[in-house]
């Protein structure tokens, strides 16, 4: 019986020994592919190697590198990006909603969205071409052979004979993506991005890098990774995926979880003091009543967590290269993604939160009491399920910390508590000591795990530069700005109600500084 020969998988060798550094591939791309002026699918990254007159000038021909695990198709929620049963990890425009989670999630930078038609667009091996039976364009117009294609599978082909007898290396083996783009003779200045020194001024040959906060170049001022002479002569420009409305998006989802889980810590610990005669005088005063409720747990909680879950949904969509495309999250949904975990979290919690409100309205006051089966999960998963999303953003090794689903739950009921002390002095004032003591609690702690986070040594040169920025580079006064504030914070037993507006303007400097520095380190 004759056995089917096995699918086909693609790879691509990028043969640097052979590369002159012509930028033909580039052009050659962006004629097939109509890429616009801005943007590259494809291009060479030049770094000049040692000292003269002995230096010589290093090419990495850089792309997308067809991952077998590929980040990006777990990351993105509509399927968008995809991996075809060839390997070929390929993207459809018609149902890209432009939410960046895949340039967030690739470690290579080889995704960015099209400043025409705003969908996230790469190097997809010229699939079109590939079905046709033809080459690359790329492949096609290198006029020294060195870009390969070919059937991995295929013991005849030139790829195979490559992966299987040459020395090859890949970009970035740590983060297990198995790349099926080889790489032989490439120098390890081209293949790190943090090896190379970032010319001064950022001159590059034939260019001027960008240096807004919205960029990130190669190499840094501060650090490289090689002690060797390597000096960055051309590269291109990269864009963070995420801007100020995502970090803001952390801090207004903080304020809506944790008001509401809060509410609900003090209303437990008022039935429990009711329950057991504990705190002679606190039954009497105590600002949840064992039966009815108080005005916080029964209208404040529900309100103020509401508007701010509404606020979080509208700047999620507001972040969107295609806000109207939003829906299908909803309506196809790719279940790996957290973005899409994160919605249906998102969408049961608002359902909680209204069913509480319109229980409170109707004068029930049992039905609030049964939503905390489901309330209270609802709650912290909202809270939490952030750090899961970052974690799938695999290219930013800051956000790659275990600690981060607490921190993200400490970050609530810090700012839970903060929001709610308002309420608290104006409808209960008996419950601004406990709502201060809670609110000191939590900054105490966000300001601990903060301390271990900046001051522990890091994993990688990434992790570490990350914290750099966010400490002493671009997001310094951000950050310490942040910690100063919820420093005074911590004294919120004491200041009562003035802590409130320290907690929540520093916590939210402190979210802008840490995500903005987790985007802030070069890929490419």
């Amino acid at each position: 019986m004759q056995m089917e020969a096995p699918q086909a998988q693609w790879g691509k060798i990028l043969d640097q020994t052979r590369c002159i550094g012509c930028h033909a591939c580039t052009t050659a791309c962006k004629s097939e592919n109509l890429v616009p002026l801005g943007v590259t699918r494809t291009y060479v990254k030049h770094v000049d190697v040692g000292l003269w007159p002995q230096a010589r000038r290093a090419h990495q021909v850089t792309r997308c590198n067809q991952c077998a695990h590929a980040p990006c198709v777990a990351a993105c929620p509509t399927a968008a990006m995809f991996k075809r049963p060839d390997g070929i990890v390929d993207f459809d425009k018609r149902i890209c909603i432009g939410c960046k989670a895949c340039m967030a999630a690739c470690p290579y930078d080889a995704i960015f969205i099209n400043p025409e038609d705003h969908s996230a667009e790469k190097c997809n091996f010229c699939a079109h071409r590939i079905d046709a039976g033809l080459e690359p364009a790329c492949v096609v117009v290198c006029p020294v052979e060195a870009i390969v294609v070919g059937d991995m599978n295929d013991p005849d082909s030139r790829v195979a004979s490559y992966v299987g007898r040459e020395a090859l290396d890949v970009r970035r083996p740590e983060k297990e993506t198995l790349p099926k783009v080889f790489y032989k003779g490439a120098h390890q200045a081209t293949l790190d991005p943090l090896a190379a020194r970032r010319p001064e001024g950022g001159l590059y040959m034939w260019s001027e890098q960008k240096l807004d906060a919205e960029t990130v170049n190669s190499g840094n001022p501060a650090f490289q990774n090689t002690s060797a002479a390597a000096l960055l002569s051309y590269d291109v420009p990269h864009s963070l995926p995420w801007d100020w409305r995502v970090s803001l998006y952390t801090w207004t989802k903080g304020i809506a979880a944790g008001a509401y889980l809060v509410a609900t810590l003090a209303y437990a610990y008022s039935f429990f003091v009711a329950v057991s005669g504990a705190g002679a005088g606190w039954t009497d005063n105590a600002p949840w009543s064992l039966y009815s409720g108080g005005p916080l747990w029964l209208w404040v909680a529900p309100v103020l967590s509401g508007a701010f879950l509404a606020v979080t949904g509208a700047l999620l969509i507001w972040d969107l290269e295609h806000p109207e495309r939003f829906y299908m999250i909803f309506t196809r949904p790719q279940w790996r993604s957290w973005l899409v975990k994160g919605a249906f979290i998102i969408a049961g919690y608002s359902l909680v939160l209204a069913l509480h409100f319109i229980a409170s309205l109707a004068g029930n006051t049992a039905l609030p009491i049964l939503l905390l089966i489901a309330g209270v999960p609802l709650g912290v998963m909202t809270a939490v399920y952030t750090a899961y999303l970052f974690a799938q953003a695999k290219a930013r090794d800051l956000w790659q910390n275990p600690l981060l689903p607490p921190h993200l739950l400490v970050q609530a009921l810090l700012l839970g508590s903060a929001a709610l002390l308002p309420f608290a002095l104006w409808l209960e004032p008996a419950a601004v000591p406990p709502l201060a003591w809670t609110l000191g609690g939590a900054a105490l702690v966000h300001l601990l795990l903060v301390w271990g986070e900046v001051t522990l040594t890091h994993p990688t040169a990434h992790a570490r530069l990350a914290v750099w920025e966010m400490t002493r580079g671009r997001y310094a006064a951000f950050f310490w700005a942040g910690v100063a504030l919820v420093l005074m914070a911590v004294s919120a037993p004491w200041l009562g109600v003035a802590a409130a507006p320290l907690a929540l303007v520093g916590l939210a400097l402190h979210e802008h500084a840490y995500v903005q520095a987790g985007q802030a380190v070069p890929l490419a």
